[in-house]
């Protein structure tokens, strides 16, 4: 078994998307981690339905698969960047937001993607805690519900520093709301701690719905091309393989942009030389 290997748009925002898609296809990968923004399938300019119609029909002759990735900098508010979030004050931004994840699983439905990924958001300076986790619970049993009706997977990630900083965080939230998986971002797990990569890979095996794999520096979170930190890749591409996992498995590389071109081919092939079926192992 191959793992199935994907690419987040964030780190193609010096292509077109077309021309993001075709690279990825050319390189070998077998979906895109789709961030809907201003540069890729903007959610909020027109002709939406229309537009995701014709990118469906891209990808399927493209063969790519597809995730739906939800974490632009400043689609929702210009000069703020992730606001507003689940977990703001205001109850109009929070409502704002959970009208943007919907549009997220329209688009979703309607490429037929694996999943969407969202996040919690940071909490105001001085709001209670117990308040912070009522306004997450509302906001993400709104967008659960309305996935189910769409038949769309949502996959939760934990951000560090965020109201959901890791996947204990995760669990929690996902016992008070049902069908809510786990959207593990395995270069996280340098940042807050609590679990290697690999052993968060084996013990939430059964709750992914969707991975990253892209390398981090312990204790900062730097989003960097494989073998650029000090994640244990070989122990992270094994344990995926352990555990046999189907869902595609994706790059988040927002800050190399500007090397995509180089860089989208030899981190897939970087990665799929740690696959258990290959023998040649980078140095």
């Amino acid at each position: 078994m191959s793992l199935r290997w994907a690419y987040n748009t964030n780190g193609l925002v010096c292509h077109r998307l077309d021309d993001a898609l075709t690279l990825l296809a050319d390189s070998g990968y077998d979906g895109v981690a789709l961030t809907l923004d201003v540069a890729h399938h903007d959610p909020f300019a027109p002709d939406l339905a229309a537009r995701t119609a014709a990118l469906a029909t891209r990808l399927d002759r493209l063969g790519l698969g597809c995730v739906v990735e939800t974490g632009a900098r400043f689609l929702l508010d210009p000069r703020r960047k992730h606001q507003p979030t689940l977990v703001s004050a205001s109850a109009d931004g929070r409502a704002t937001r959970v009208a943007f994840l919907r549009t997220c699983i329209d688009v979703a439905a309607d490429l037929g993607a694996e999943a969407v990924s969202f996040w919690a958001g940071v909490p105001d300076p001085g709001t209670d805690p117990a308040l912070s986790w009522r306004r997450l619970l509302d906001g993400v049993g709104d967008v659960v519900a309305h996935a189910s009706d769409r038949g769309v997977t949502c996959a939760f990630e934990p951000e560090p520093g965020m109201a959901v900083d890791d996947p204990d965080d995760w669990a929690r939230l996902a016992a008070a709301v049902p069908g809510l998986t786990l959207a593990l971002d395995t270069g996280h797990c340098l940042v807050s701690g609590r679990y290697t990569p690999a052993q968060a890979v084996q013990a939430f095996a059964g709750s992914l719905g969707a991975v990253a794999v892209e390398d981090m520096p312990y204790g900062r979170h730097e989003h960097r091309a494989p073998g650029e930190g000090d994640m244990d890749l070989a122990s992270v591409v094994r344990a995926l393989h352990e555990v046999g996992h189907r869902g595609l498995v994706s790059l988040e590389l927002p800050r190399d942009a500007h090397r995509a071109d180089a860089l989208v081919p030899a981190a897939l092939q970087t990665l799929q030389a740690y696959e258990p079926d290959r023998t040649e192992v980078p140095a």
